[in-house]
């Protein structure tokens, strides 16, 4: 067999979210993302609330008829911080950790920090597609996605 060596990529952005933490905290969950995350789908495996909590488990289904299984692996309401980890079979892993502070015109800093990682040669050439542009416009999707949400309670339908 092959010696096998995974490619990782990780990025980092910060968002500005036009509501304080306490508003924009609840919304980072695979239940609650639906109201505001175009074309979200996910099918919820264990939550002992029903949303978000640490130990959660959740998958998404993928373009190639295959599932992502997610589960979340940090969870602290009262700082603000949430971070999950995710498996794509055979194709890619990522970690990721999203910290929110408030800001004094009563909005947040969200830092999301990203790391992506190939799990078979496929995977790495998946991940040779993640460059910082790439990661760029999807945070300036989520960012306009979730503040429209928190602006007028709705959902941008591409």
């Amino acid at each position: 067999m092959a010696e096998f060596r995974g490619r990782r990529v990780v990025h980092e952005y910060t968002q500005t979210n036009d509501a304080p933490p306490e508003k924009v905290f609840p919304l980072l969950c695979p239940v609650r993302e639906a109201e505001w995350v175009p074309g979200w789908r996910y099918q919820l495996v264990y939550s002992r609330s029903g949303l978000a909590e640490e130990g959660c488990v959740f998958t998404t289904p993928n373009d190639d008829g295959s599932v992502t299984t997610w589960m979340v692996t940090g969870y602290d309401p009262e700082e603000f911080h949430i971070a999950f980890s995710w498996v794509h079979p055979e194709v890619m892993a990522a970690e990721i950790s999203i910290a929110l502070t408030p800001k004094s015109d009563h909005k947040t800093c969200a830092r999301i920090r990203y790391a992506y990682t190939g799990l078979s040669p496929a995977g790495n050439q998946k991940i040779e597609s993640y460059d910082r542009t790439w990661f760029e416009q999807k945070m300036l999707g989520w960012e306009a996605a979730i503040n429209r949400y928190l602006a007028m309670g709705t959902r941008v339908d591409c």
